[in-house]
């Protein structure tokens, strides 16, 4: 059979519909977001709240959100960039790390709507599953769905660090422990004992150890952020337990400093010439250009 050209004709652009901006832009699953937003009709403006977690080289944004015609509104947002308040300076994107930003993100949304005192999550940290359950009289439990956006959800991945963190702050979540580290697809066992490890960063010590002991140049490049903070790998359990009970203590976020009022606004163009300094511009380019023409 001859090899045919395939010729998109005038039929073919008239019905031709481009995609949403921001699939086109490659950042948002469309096919994922209209089953995280979309409400049931028998619960009329009842806002279907997420859980949205993402990673950038840097820091961890969580935000808990819920859509509206306008847009997502935005309920209440943690970062790992707060972490150094509660004592863990460095590694502020690894699975320790992403549990301390998820249990944050859930005390300080309990605190802000009166919720705290009821459900007060897991306090005692084993890495075993953990389902938050409506107490007797009080209001119910705060649920929400996570939302990962466009990553890869593989096992032991960073962002059930942060699913996990909020689940024992006391958000009910809905999830299964298939994606914790620690789970074996095989034998369909979850060792609780692994995923604590990974909680209060056992998995960065263990490596620490190691490195160190293989080739001291590459341990002092790679750590040397811990070092210059004093992070040991003995040291580093105890950072995560100081740290998880600083947030449970206080998981307000950071008043803003009031900016004052004669303060100007940074610029960064150039200022508004006024009228007369345009003229004297125009007429020194013309006296300037008159004189080299003279010469």
């Amino acid at each position: 059979m001859p090899f045919v050209k395939v010729v998109k004709d005038r039929q073919y652009f008239k019905r031709f519909q481009v995609k949403y901006r921001r699939r086109r832009e490659g950042k948002t699953d469309y096919y994922a977001r209209k089953r995280l937003c979309v409400q049931d009709k028998n619960k009329y403006n009842t806002p279907k709240y997420r859980l949205i977690v993402r990673f950038t080289n840097k820091d961890i944004t969580v935000q808990i959100a819920y859509a509206r015609i306008q847009g997502d509104i935005v309920l209440s947002s943690a970062y790992a960039h707060e972490l150094p308040r509660y004592g863990v300076k460095v590694g502020l994107t690894n699975y320790a790390a992403a549990y301390c930003t998820g249990l944050l993100m859930a005390r300080r949304v309990l605190t802000k709507l009166d919720l705290a005192k009821h459900y007060s999550g897991q306090t005692e940290i084993d890495g075993d599953e953990y389902i938050v359950d409506d107490a007797p009289g009080a209001p119910s439990a705060f649920r929400c769905f996570l939302d990962t956006g466009l990553a890869r959800t593989t096992t032991g991945a960073r962002i059930f660090g942060v699913l996990k963190g909020a689940v024992d702050g006391g958000l009910n979540i809905p999830h299964n422990c298939k994606r914790f580290p620690g789970y074996d697809s095989e034998s369909k066992d979850f060792n609780a004992d692994v995923h604590r490890q990974h909680i209060f960063g056992n998995h960065v010590s263990q490596y620490m150890r190691s490195l160190q002991e293989d080739d001291q140049d590459a341990f002092q490049r790679q750590f040397s952020g811990f070092v210059k903070a004093g992070v040991t790998a003995d040291s580093m359990e105890g950072m995560y337990t100081k740290a998880h009970a600083a947030i449970r203590a206080d998981p307000s976020p950071k008043p803003k400093k009031e900016q004052p009022a004669d303060k100007k606004p940074k610029r960064f163009g150039r200022k508004k010439l006024s009228r007369e300094q345009r003229v004297g511009r125009v007429a020194q380019k013309k006296a300037s250009w008159l004189h080299k023409c003279a010469q």
